[in-house]
This record gives structure tokens, sequence and C-alpha cells, in this order.
């Protein structure tokens, strides 16, 4: 998908406008405190609780299936169904509940209840982009301007450095991906492990502060994010992983990418006190004490915001006859929604 239609337009954003927002972060100084807000939890304190779980109701449900029905009879393709085309009269103002603990509290969740089994996979995932309408602005995952995304085991080579690792079994590192929220629904969970693993960078940021605060600087200064020859002709692109401004800590983190950027000749391979820094900052990460681990049901969707929490994954073992499969769906939070006429 290359051309898009003027109505199209308006019903999502590119890859590279969907980047730039993102990445348009305020900054005004170096923090040097700890950060005390939502977004700074433990997952020891979160650990056995429900408290990030919301159940949809019967109402709710039979609410998104006329949406999918409504939208269905409209016709056209993904890109072409806007807010207006997938009408949620009452479940609208839930949604942006979700919203705003995503921006404004902790910065993620998990939604409950889709009857994927029940709908099959085009209507489940209709009803998932209908959803996306309502929370911000879907955008491109790449380059090809992919909308919904399929996170299933491709057969690649997981040992593969440069392997886009969504498509194997294998392990994830922490990541954060270029759009402020990204969904992801479950159809079909793994036989075995496949666990999200998300992290508060918030309290990572506090942990590092109370351990080494002479690194701290460091993580408002760019590092090179490497494309991964998913570059448009762009090999590396500068990134501050921090931000503030405002009382708001903001951080991406790509622990792959950024480790990979100096192959290319005219990025400098990094100083011991910047992989030192990096070491520590997934060290930390990595502690029980911060993570929290969650496991999909078949009808979840787990929401994150890629401002205040890392997200990795556990490898996993699949059932041959029925795989782990995720829909993947990156948005933009924004005042003042575009949706279509």
């Amino acid at each position: 998908m290359t051309e898009r239609s003027e109505a199209q337009s308006i019903s999502y954003r590119s890859f590279g406008e969907q980047a730039l927002h993102y990445f348009d972060r305020p900054q005004q100084e170096v923090c040097r405190r700890p950060v005390e807000v939502a977004s700074a939890w433990r997952g020891e304190e979160l650990a056995g609780s429900d408290s990030w779980a919301v159940e949809l109701s019967g109402e709710q449900i039979e609410e998104l299936a006329g949406a999918v029905a409504h939208a269905k009879q409209l016709g056209g393709d993904l890109g072409a169904i806007g807010r207006e085309q997938f009408p949620l009269a009452t479940l609208a103002e839930e949604i942006g509940r979700w919203a705003a603990e995503l921006r404004d509290g902790r910065g993620f969740l998990l939604v409950k209840g889709i009857p994927v089994e029940e709908w099959g996979e085009a209507d489940s995932s209709l009803a998932f982009w209908g959803i996306g309408q309502h929370l911000g602005v879907p955008g491109g995952q790449n380059p090809d301007q992919e909308l919904l995304g399929h996170v299933r085991d491709m057969g690649e080579e997981a040992d593969d450095p440069f392997v886009r690792r969504y498509r194997t079994a294998g392990d994830i590192a922490y990541h954060c991906d270029l759009a402020d929220v990204v969904g992801l629904l479950c159809l079909q969970p793994a036989k075995v492990g496949g666990a999200s693993r998300i992290v508060s960078s918030v309290s990572v940021f506090n942990e590092l502060l109370r351990r080494a605060p002479e690194r701290v600087d460091r993580l408002f200064e760019a590092f090179c994010l490497d494309s991964r020859n998913e570059d448009g002709g762009i090999p590396y692109v500068p990134v501050e992983p921090c931000r503030y401004a405002d009382g708001v800590l903001r951080t991406f983190y790509h622990s792959d990418y950024f480790r990979s950027a100096p192959r290319h000749a005219e990025v400098p391979d990094f100083t011991a006190d910047e992989r030192a820094l990096l070491d520590l900052y997934e060290e930390i990460a990595n502690d029980p004490a911060l993570y929290l681990d969650m496991s999909f049901e078949a009808g979840d969707i787990q929401l994150i915001s890629n401002h205040f929490t890392l997200h990795a994954r556990t490898a996993y073992e699949d059932d041959p006859t029925h795989p782990r499969h995720l829909l993947r769906l990156w948005l933009s939070l924004e005042v003042g929604r575009l949706a279509v006429s």
C-alpha cells in the first residue's frame, strides 16, 4: 500500500508521520530527581492483582458486534474505516478512559472479552481496528504502511541478529515501538511461554538514579538507532532515550537497535561508560521486583504506552495445529481527533 485516498489519509497516519508525532517529546531539563507519578509502578506491587484488567460486558460486546456489522455493510478496505464508520454510542466513553489511563495514568491495561473464537479473524480484526479509531489515530508499522500487523512465528531464524524477532518464537529484548501506544489482540495464545514482560521506564529511571546518578545525564543525549534495513534510505537516526518536561518523563528505549547501530561505519562504537549505562539500564529492567509478566488468553487486548513502559517477550513453543497469533496496532494519542467524514 503506497497511495492513500483522501478519506484514508484522515483515518490513519503513515509510518513516518506517526514516528514524527511520537518523537515530538518536549524537553525542558535533565531530570536528576525521582519522578513520582502513576506510571512509576513496580511489578512486585501489581503481581497477583487484576487492577490493570478491564472485562468487557455483554452489552459492550454486543455494541462492538453492531459496529463491526455496520462497517462491513459500508465496505471498503481497513484504512477507509474511521471513527464515523465504526459507531460506539456508549463504549466510546469507556475507551476514552482507557486513553486517559495510557496518557496520564499507569500507562498500560489489559482489555478482556473479545469473542475471537466466535467472530473469527476477519471480524475480530475489524473490531480491533474500530476500537483503535476511538482510542487514537492508527498508523503504519513499517515503510510498507502495514496497518494491522500479525505477530506469529514465520519460521525465520531467531539467531539471525537482524531478523524481526516478532516473526520468530524466540524471546524479544526490551524496547518501545514508534507510536504513542501499541495494542496487541490475542487470537491464539502459545502452547507454552510467550508471556509479555513489561516494566515501567519511569521506575527503571528512578532506580538508575538511585544506583548510579552520575550516569543519568547520558540518557538525555542521543544514541543512534539502527533502522535494521527497514530504512527507506536512512540507515540510522539519533534519538534521545529520555526527555523531561512539566514533571513528565518520556522514554524511548530499544536495546537491540541501539546496540547494533555501530555496525554502520560512520557510527562510533560505544564508550566504556555508554556500554556500562546500557548494561545497567537493562539489568534494572530485568529485576523481578520491577517487571510484570502478563500471559494472554484468546480475546485479550493489551494496550501499552511507549512513553512510560518498556515491553519484551519470553520465548514460546507453539501447538502446531493452533499456533500463537496476535494482531498488532500502533496508535497516536492526541487532543483533537482526526476522523473520516
